[in-house]
């Protein structure tokens, strides 16, 4: 069982897979970044606000002696469009990923054709001339 899942584990693809998730995760941290520190304050500077923090407030919270609000209801719609962002973002670069790596990729020539021989007929009619013999 042992030797299975060494064997299962070392696939090419499984591995292939594994430095995927790896450099997927560490790009989506890149993308959050610029998301959130560049794109997230430009934007915030058409609705005067932090991009992130804004928000439709259906019931308003109270202050607790801490400061912070407790029992406010509302919608994080800034929240919500900055991942949307990054997810546009993350999308557009894998689809350039993958189109530089199908260009990439030497075109499959199509297999030579098996070389004409002679038709069901012509061999039937052989047949037929040899059994006259």
């Amino acid at each position: 069982m042992l030797k299975e899942f060494k064997d299962f584990a070392m696939k090419g693809n499984l591995v292939d897979i594994a430095v995927g998730f790896v450099m997927g995760a560490a790009f989506n941290k890149v993308v959050a970044s610029f998301t959130g520190g560049i794109v997230s304050p430009l934007i915030g500077l058409i609705f005067n606000a932090d991009f992130k923090d804004l928000k439709y407030t259906i019931k308003e919270g109270t202050m607790n002696d801490a400061g912070e609000t407790v029992g406010e209801v509302a919608v994080l719609y800034g929240d919500f469009l900055t991942n949307v962002i990054d997810f546009i973002i993350v999308a557009f670069v894998m689809f350039m990923i993958v189109k530089g790596v199908n260009k990439m990729k030497k075109k499959e020539e199509p297999a030579p054709e098996a070389p004409a021989g002679p038709s069901q007929e012509e061999l039937l009619a052989e047949i037929r001339d040899l059994l006259k013999k």
